[in-house]
């Protein structure tokens, strides 16, 4: 049995283990992954940017997905290798397993066993959840803390950063469609809103996205943070899985 196939088998045998799995999650996952995200990695102490990215000596400050960190396609795939911590159990292993086929369905990447590869996604439990942005030239590590990460939105998020895109709400054109009210965020999270030169791959914001974090994100007193133009009231940041121009825009990136 191929890597390849063994994803796909997992997705259609283990729809009881992952619910099962999700049901010990001490987050709620009606709550969409940005806030999952940030109401688990509120007490890390681990050192992230923009909530939940890694930060790297030579890669904060550009696109990255321009200088080096994509993943290398051979033929009509993108190959990804993995390698799953022993810490999570067969029930905890098939949230993440399941998660990561999704992408299969409609995307050319394709997430692959690790053998001797010396690129390869580790997705272990530490502190919280949190990516490196892109390939970064060796083993990289993909937090999905137990008890708190894993759901299939945050898998979905966490692997979109590995995979080298950003939060929505920092992309280049946000302050077309977003205010962000820095009176309301808390004092020393500002960092968590500034902008990116991102490559929008000609895609629209999408308030649907996966990596759009919520209205109240970091807020210090219970007012918004960020606010549409188009609609002050407007609820956003509670999607709990990927939207079509998420999907779009790894279709484009990786030329699938």
């Amino acid at each position: 049995m191929t890597p390849a196939f063994f994803f796909s088998v997992c997705l259609s045998m283990t729809a009881v283990c992952l619910r099962a799995a999700v049901i010990r999650n001490i987050t709620d996952e009606s709550l969409g992954a940005p806030a999952i995200i940030e109401k688990v990695n509120a007490n890390s102490t681990k050192v992230l940017v923009h909530g939940d990215i890694v930060p790297t000596a030579t890669r904060n400050a550009v696109p990255c997905t321009a200088t080096g960190c994509k993943w290398p396609k051979t033929g009509p795939f993108v190959y990804v290798p993995v390698s799953i911590g022993t810490e999570y159990s067969s029930q905890e292993r098939n949230v993440i397993i399941n998660a990561l086929v999704t992408f299969h369905a409609s995307t050319c990447i394709r997430f692959v066993w690790r053998t001797s590869d010396r690129d390869f996604l580790h997705f272990f439990s530490g502190q919280g959840c949190y990516s490196y942005l892109g390939r970064q030239n060796g083993g990289q590590l993909v937090s999905l803390q137990r008890n708190g990460c894993l759901f299939q939105s945050t898998v979905q998020h966490e692997v979109l950063h590995a995979l080298g895109f950003h939060h929505e709400q920092v992309r280049s054109d946000r302050d077309l469609h977003v205010r962000i009210l820095t009176e309301n965020i808390i004092t020393g999270q500002e960092h968590n809103f500034v902008k990116v030169q991102t490559n929008n791959l000609g895609t629209p914001y999408d308030f649907n996205s996966v990596m759009h974090y919520g209205r109240l994100a970091f807020s210090k007193n219970g007012q918004p943070t960020i606010v549409a133009r188009s609609n002050p009231n407007l609820n956003f940041g509670n999607a709990f899985q990927m939207s079509p121009n998420d999907i779009a825009r790894v279709n484009r990136l990786y030329g699938c």
